[in-house]
């Protein structure tokens, strides 16, 4: 292991406006360093903070004695904050899809540049760098080091349509005096990956561009990464050479600013979800009737007759109904997973007999691909931001024949609750949540098997409006939009909003209606 003490050099770029948009990190290519970022950094500062980092032995980091996979994805890993958007120049893109595999939980969303899954060919992948020519230069390096970094340099910009210019600003971002040991082993690394596996399994949103002048990586590979893993974007760059951002700047910034706007379109606030369900664990089943009823019905939908080794029980809460899947499953493995850290470890004491809690997000689950049986999920899905990226992910961690049961929420919840408050103000008062219609649209789109869809409203009844407002914060289930007011509500707008619940009385009592989709998905 390498010794706690090394760390890489970065490059901090603050965000040009306040941006609740999730920080963007880069990884340059080989023989560069975080400058080589400088043609696409201004306009990337326009969306969110940016850092730039430095590999092992490269820029102004510290050589380590071996540039190692483990060790340096460990030493990237460190500087990268939760929910990172990761973007990989070449090298730099390999790694960024190693990263993606053995560190989830910290890459929100996946940008690599002219990188191929493997950068050399060999039997059983053609459309990538001759072996004999890798081997060539990686000699020619180890004998020559500066004779090989200008021709390197030389082939960065080649096939650029002003080549010759180019090269000369390639050329001032080269460091050849901290050429050192860790440049010849990164290299040999580079012959090494082999990233086919892990793109396929991919479960981030990811976009791969491609330069069509590319004299290293093929523009070819644009095949077999589409065919490797569908749900990923891949695009080229026309007229570009290998270090397209230096080629085609602006193009390659606004396509990687559109994406990174594609994937951040939700107005749920999922921090905000997390604290909100962690503070209401303590109360949380006092009042979670309508709950426990939808989540019994869901638990009589699952077929019993299958084989079933592994059970999630996504999005599990206070753990009321992770001990019913191990009473229906006495041999399976059975994980309580929630995003709310205060309701697993409610669910720890109240359930005791079980040992397998997980904190994770629904749409970036921790588990191997085709490990789970059984998803079971009752109230949670609603919660969730991008339903391509949440189906995606559940369909990746089941096996074949495995089975997704789940209840979740449709538009017209609380549609009373709504309607009060359109006639106070114009703020996000109720959550949001999809139609039935982009909710079994998202579910074609990834090939399940089979789906099967029921409707079944549900009314709760309250004597007072206290009753149901105390009733949704006992829940957790407050109003965790990001277009809510900030701040208090005024008395004045608060009694115009109970006058205006008021009008839905029936037989003394005030409804609020609950939206209930029941979905069976065979995998």
């Amino acid at each position: 292991m390498i010794n706690a003490g090394y760390r890489l050099a970065v490059k901090r770029y603050a965000c040009a406006q306040v941006s609740s948009v999730n920080p963007i990190v880069l990884l340059h290519g080989w023989g560069a360093n975080h400058r080589s970022w400088q043609p696409v950094i201004p306009a990337l500062q326009n969306v969110a903070p940016v850092i730039a980092i430095d590999l092992p032995g490269f820029g102004d980091s510290e050589v380590i004695p071996e540039f190692n996979l483990d060790i340096v994805l460990a030493l990237i890993a460190a500087e990268i904050p939760e929910k990172s958007v990761l973007i990989g120049w070449s090298l730099g893109g390999m790694l960024a899809v190693q990263l993606s595999e053995c560190y989830p939980q910290k890459i929100a969303a996946l940008i690599t540049l002219a990188a191929n899954t493997k950068f050399v060919a060999g039997r059983d992948y053609e459309t990538a760098m001759p072996l004999a020519v890798n081997r060539r230069f990686n000699n020619s390096f180890a004998a020559d080091a500066l004779a090989s970094l200008k021709l390197f340099t030389g082939l960065l910009a080649k096939g650029d349509h002003n080549e010759r210019a180019l090269l000369k600003q390639l050329r001032l971002l080269m460091e050849p005096e901290k050429i050192n040991v860790n440049w010849q082993q990164a290299l040999e690394l580079l012959s090494q990956l082999d990233n086919r596996d892990a793109f396929a399994n991919l479960p981030q949103p990811g976009l791969h561009l491609l330069a069509e002048k590319d004299a290293l990586v093929p523009v070819a590979a644009a095949v077999p990464l589409t065919h490797l893993h569908s749900r990923q974007q891949v695009k080229i760059i026309p007229h570009a050479a290998h270090a397209l951002h230096w080629s085609q700047p602006e193009r390659v910034a606004g396509l990687i600013i559109d994406f990174i706007r594609s994937i951040d379109t939700s107005p749920l606030d999922k921090k905000h979800i997390a604290q909100s369900f962690s503070r209401a664990a303590s109360t949380y089943d006092s009042v979670a009737e309508l709950q426990r009823r939808v989540g019994q019905t869901l638990l009589h939908k699952i077929d019993l007759a299958t084989e079933v080794d592994v059970v999630l029980d996504l999005g599990c809460g206070t753990g009321y109904f992770t001990p019913h899947l191990q009473h229906l499953f006495p041999q399976a493995l059975v994980v309580g997973v929630d995003i709310a850290e205060g309701m697993l470890g409610f669910a720890c004491t109240q359930a005791s007999q079980l040992k397998n809690w997980v904190c994770a997000d629904a749409e970036l689950l921790p588990f191997p691909a085709g490990s789970v049986d059984l998803i079971y999920s009752n109230f949670a899905l609603q919660w969730c931001n991008n339903l391509a990226q949440l189906f995606a992910e559940l369909r990746r961690v089941l096996k074949p024949g495995g089975q997704l049961i789940f209840t979740t929420l449709g538009p017209e919840t609380l549609y009373e609750l709504k309607a009060a408050w359109r006639q106070v103000d114009s703020y996000v008062h109720v959550n949001q949540f999809h139609t039935s219609a982009l909710l079994l649209d998202s579910l074609a789109q990834q090939d399940f098997s089979s789906i099967e869809f029921e409707h079944k409203p549900a009314l709760m009844k309250f004597e007072q409006l206290s009753d149901l407002t105390r009733s949704l914060k006992s829940l957790g289930a407050q109003n965790v939009n990001r277009g809510r007011a900030a701040g208090l509500t005024g008395r004045k707008k608060i009694q115009a909003f109970r006058q205006a619940y008021e009008r839905f009385r029936t037989n003394g009592c005030l409804p609020a209606t609950y939206d209930v989709f029941y979905l069976k998905v065979k995998n």
